[in-house]
């Protein structure tokens, strides 16, 4: 093992320990977080934890409350009540017997540390892009569940693109989403950004955080694979910003039909400047060192690799990478002006459901990185609040999966449903206004039929609050 794997095992395993030391989250929950939830779907902690009020509490306004403490903050509209009422039959959200992997940091240390076990089988694609630089995509090809379930009606399986966090690393909890979508009829693939997870670094340029470039053109030539499957979308932790970016560029012409991000960094340039807690941020620095250890030589010509390897936070590490460079040099404002994941926010035209939890130890407190603005006032974006859960943990007793990885299922398959519905209805509107047309051509329209032509509106209320 290299010295500094060793070091980062030393470390993981502090925070470890620390996990292990710290007050269960259950009685921290009775301090600091609190929310009401439906009758009869809680126990006593629950009961307790609701009366205390906390930070997912100011955010449920006007909101029906979900099973499990969880909320669902958005703009009304068609869509959002078609997504409520689903959530409210989701059995991933009912609470489950108090496990020991309760605490926040436990739930996101299993997350993040924990070895992976047994994986999906993968097939690996590199992708050459148009400056010759290779990302990598690992199609999931098994093993495949007994009782696998086809997601469309045409039996054309959906085309589930999973991309996981900044720093590269292939977690459990992304293995076990592309297990259980495969189990459920998906065909999941990895998107790996250049030199990550064993992708080569055939140039000396990696990908800046919000730059959706190389996403691109892996979601094109995915499309050009399956181009008649749909595609759905999954991003884990701060990888959200590369999705996010890609949504607000392409709009209207993106491919992807539904998009989910699981404990998303959404006030990124704040979140880097803020730091994270130095354990977390040792950590994921750590690991970003020991990932480009191996293009130290490459990096050369393009950055301070003594200073870059030097640095003491993420930050300083960001900074060194993609705004001091030798060649075109930018500040740190001009560097988030073109990869903020929010820039061009307003001109996403994709559902987007982002499952967070109020205890998130890497993101912070959810009135610090939760823009609540965007989901009470973008149709588009729709915000799942649990209490409990951690930085992308959302862990349940073994061997059930994580529960996000449920509901986000359940939620693209309310959208299927949805868009299946919408188009019967389109299809019916058409031809009831070719009917009237025709009749209204021999001059024997009567008045109430008439105005049943013009409540056709209120048929179609969705799109008003849908779309812009």
């Amino acid at each position: 093992m290299p010295p500094w794997g060793a070091a980062l095992a030393l470390l993981l395993a502090a925070i470890a320990l620390l996990g292990l030391l710290v007050p269960s989250l259950r009685r921290l929950g009775r301090r600091t977080v609190g929310a009401r939830t439906l009758p009869g779907a809680r126990g006593q902690d629950d009961n307790e934890e609701a009366d205390s009020g906390g930070p997912a509490d100011q955010f449920s306004n006007g909101r029906e409350p979900l099973p499990g403490g969880c909320r669902l903050i958005c703009k009304p509209s068609a869509l959002a009540q078609c997504l409520l009422r689903a959530l409210r039959r989701s059995a991933a959200l009912e609470p489950g017997p108090r496990s020991w992997l309760s605490g926040p940091h436990l739930q996101t240390l299993c997350h993040f540390v924990f070895p992976v076990g047994p994986g999906p089988e993968l097939a690996r694609e590199y992708l050459q892009l148009a400056d010759d630089g290779l990302v990598a995509l690992d199609w999931v090809v098994g093993p495949c569940g007994r009782g696998r379930r086809v997601t469309n009606a045409g039996g054309l399986p959906a085309v589930l693109l999973v991309i996981p966090n900044a720093w590269g690393r292939l977690t459990r909890n992304v293995l076990g989403l592309c297990l259980l979508a495969l189990e459920r009829g998906y065909y999941p693939v990895i998107f790996h950004r250049r030199g990550h997870h064993g992708c080569p670094l055939i140039s000396p340029r990696l990908q800046p955080f919000g730059d959706p470039s190389d996403l691109k053109e892996a979601v094109t030539y995915i499309r050009f694979r399956h181009p008649a499957a749909p595609l759905f979308a999954v991003s884990e932790g701060s990888g959200s910003a590369l999705l996010l970016s890609y949504l607000g560029e392409c709009g209207s012409s993106s491919y992807v039909t539904g998009a989910a991000c699981i404990s998303p960094v959404l006030r990124c340039r704040e979140w880097f400047e803020a730091g994270l807690p130095w354990l977390y941020e040792r950590g994921f620095l750590l690991h970003q060192k020991i990932a480009l250890s191996r293009y130290a030589t490459a990096l050369e010509d393009t950055v301070d690799t003594s200073k870059l390897f030097r640095s003491r936070s993420l930050r300083e590490f960001e900074e060194t990478l993609f705004c001091h460079t030798k060649s075109f040099p930018i500040s740190w404002d001009t560097y988030w002006d073109h990869n903020d994941p929010l820039r061009d926010v307003d001109e996403a035209a994709v559902p987007v459901l982002c499952i967070c939890s109020a205890d998130d130890p890497v993101c912070g407190p959810p009135d610090h990185f939760l823009p609540t603005e965007l989901f009470h006032s973008n149709p588009y974006f729709f915000l799942l609040l649990s209490r409990h859960g951690g930085h992308c943990g959302f862990l349940r007793q073994e061997p059930l999966p994580a529960w996000s990885h449920e509901v986000i299922l359940e939620y693209f398959r309310t959208l299927t449903d949805f868009f299946r519905t919408e188009e019967r209805m389109k299809g019916l509107s058409k031809h009831r206004a070719s009917f009237l047309g025709g009749r209204r051509r021999w001059g024997t329209l009567q008045k109430r039929e008439v105005s049943s032509s013009s409540s056709l509106d209120d048929i179609f209320s969705w799109k008003r609050s849908y779309t812009r």
